[in-house]
């Protein structure tokens, strides 16, 4: 795993998995125990968590879109990613498993 977020590229795979994980959360539990059981505690939460981690995966983004020469569509895409359900998994697939890292 230290070898892994040692790059730019690593660290943004990284960001996403757990950013993509806080989203569901919020879509699938959080968001349901607030408006169902009428219990807003764990949704202000896992909110500000994943306020902070859509932050840093947006920051992260443009690092590695900078370093690596990206277009504006990869990064367009890839910054789209974070606002879909299951969006930075498919990112993480199809655009930065394909990317070349560099040291």
């Amino acid at each position: 795993m230290n070898e892994f977020i040692k790059t730019s590229l690593g660290r943004l795979r990284a960001i996403g998995w757990v950013e993509g994980v806080s989203f569901l959360l919020i879509l699938g539990v959080t968001m349901p125990l607030k408006y169902w059981a009428n219990w807003p505690g764990p949704n202000k939460v896992v909110g500000m968590v994943h306020g902070v981690l859509f932050v840093a995966y947006v920051w992260a983004v443009v690092q590695v879109a900078v370093e690596l020469r990206w277009g504006w569509q990869k990064t367009a895409l890839a910054l789209v990613a974070s606002i879909m359900p299951f969006g930075t998994f498919w990112a993480d697939a199809k655009l930065f498993k394909t990317a070349t890292a560099q040291p």
